[in-house]
């Protein structure tokens, strides 16, 4: 099957460089409404201009649009697309799944003393979202969260690599109860984690005949499809 990868940016142009079919479909950037009429599936990694147009494209040929950004406006469409939609804002599946295990489970936890502590590349300055997602989950008010930027602290004190410290994600959450205590932590280095989630992503669509309407990645997880 061809996958097309929409988008000129710089996660389009990644999943154009680390991607490797190996047989199982075709990669090629997307050609515009001028791509052959024939059914397949679109990765938009872009900022929204070309979504109109992979829509229509969609439509015709009963192709399936993988949404890889956040807030798009495809979220309202629900039934009314008129063919598969799978939202996938984050693509790291491992991530995805220890998430899925927070939400379901964190409540337990209540009445324990819990801190988080989240580290990225100091150029990052948005709200680091998935430490927010971990507090909420565990009952941790978000301004209570410690973020480290500095390059010294995360190599010494977080032992983040020196050759990552310019891109990565680390997270570490700590329970402890009397003298019982629990320390979980989650570490992505690079970008290769989201490639391998948009290939894991692309395999399980081409091995099932989805429905015309909106999935999220975690209907994918909770059915085992990746």
């Amino acid at each position: 099957m061809q996958v097309f990868i929409a988008g000129t940016g710089k996660l389009a142009t990644e999943l154009l460089d680390a991607l490797t079919p190996n047989g199982g479909y075709a990669l090629a950037p997307w050609p515009g409404e001028a791509a052959a009429e024939a059914r397949a599936i679109v990765v938009h990694a872009g900022s929204g201009r070309e979504l109109d147009g992979i829509s229509r494209f969609c439509q015709r040929t009963r192709s399936v649009l993988v949404e890889l950004a956040t807030g798009s406006s495809l979220e309202a469409a629900g039934a009314q697309a008129g063919f598969p939609i799978v939202l996938c804002p984050n693509t790291n599946i491992l991530m995805l799944k220890f998430m899925g295990m927070l939400e379901r489970s964190g409540a337990l936890f209540k009445g324990s003393q819990i801190r988080i502590t989240e580290s990225h590349q100091a150029s990052k300055t948005s709200v680091p979202g998935t430490a927010v997602a971990m507090a909420h989950a565990l009952g941790v008010a978000a301004a209570e969260i410690l973020s480290v930027r500095d390059s010294a602290r995360q190599e010494q004190d977080l032992g983040i690599p020196p050759a990552h410290l310019g891109r990565h994600a680390f997270h570490r959450i700590e329970i402890q109860d009397g003298p019982c205590a629990i320390s979980m932590e989650t570490r992505v280095y690079g970008d290769s984690p989201y490639a391998s989630g948009v290939d894991q992503i692309i395999r399980a669509i081409q091995q099932r005949e989805l429905e015309k309407r909106l999935y999220s990645i975690n209907e994918f997880i909770e059915n085992g499809w990746v």
